[in-house]
């Protein structure tokens, strides 16, 4: 992550400035960037929104979102994946997904990228669990690993292919193994 400015803004200041690609996050006052995904980091994005969208979003239970904004507890971040649960998903006046999320996600994903700041991930993935998140995974594609991490818990480490990867309460119905989720860089 790139830090864009070292001036410090409001909250509201950040929400007005325009979009960067990649995505810019608001964290303690300051402006910082995300690295540009790579190859890896994309593979295992790219498989797993379908992967939790066509185990839940047909039955409403929840829905998965890439690289979308969640401005809530004075910062606004951005993670690799949001899933929503699907009452809690913000709807427009035409009963459609809202533009803007303004609560933590039920469960947040975070892919380490080669030049991402691990402690600076793991930051954004406590301060959506202390605002209401069940669960945040931190996937390491490099040392195929998960770090699980629930409210008030100890942090679970998950890297033996036969894990089997928990899943918050409203997404019992889905099964992942640390082998499935690593074979989606071999398809």
């Amino acid at each position: 992550m790139v830090q864009l400015s070292s001036k410090v803004l409001t909250l509201e200041e950040f929400l007005k400035l325009p979009e960067t690609k990649p995505a810019s996050e608001f964290v303690d006052g300051h402006v910082i960037q995300k690295p540009m995904p790579q190859g890896k980091h994309s593979a295992i994005q790219g498989e797993f929104v379908p992967f939790v969208n066509t185990g839940l979003k047909p039955k409403r239970i929840a829905r998965a979102f890439p690289e979308l904004r969640c401005t809530f507890g004075g910062r606004s971040v951005v993670p690799d994946v949001a899933v929503m649960a699907w009452n809690r998903i913000p709807r427009d006046q035409n009963g459609e997904v809202a533009n803007t999320f303004a609560a933590a996600p039920d469960w947040t994903i975070e892919i380490l990228s080669p030049d991402q700041n691990q402690t600076r991930v793991t930051k954004n993935i406590l301060h959506c669990l202390r605002h209401g998140s069940q669960m945040g995974w931190l996937i390491d594609p490099d040392e195929q690993t998960v770090f699980v991490y629930r409210p008030k818990q100890e942090t679970e480490v998950f890297d033996q292919v036969e894990d089997a990867l928990p899943m918050p309460a409203f997404a019992n119905t889905l099964s992942l193994t640390i082998q499935a989720l690593f074979n989606w860089l071999l398809e």
